[in-house]
């Protein structure tokens, strides 16, 4: 499976500062378990997946170490 993951620098104004976090733009959404697994496998603090549906975006969420992801719509 091959998928764009991006890692950004959030809450920063510049590179290298801040904290670094994944970011993962989905045509859909696939299994809490592979999402789980990516973001064991990036190993940073965050890893944030989105898919658009229709006119917002739906985001959710996963450390490495929570089994479970958060989730909002914006």
């Amino acid at each position: 499976m091959k998928l764009p993951i991006f890692q950004i620098d959030a809450f920063a104004e510049a590179p290298f500062k801040g904290n670094p976090a994944a970011v993962c733009p989905l045509d859909a959404w696939l299994p809490d378990e592979i999402l789980q697994s990516i973001a064991e496998e990036n190993n940073l603090s965050e890893t944030a997946f989105y898919v658009r549906m229709g006119n917002e975006y739906h985001l959710r969420w996963f450390t490495p170490s929570t089994p479970d992801g958060h989730q909002n719509s914006i």
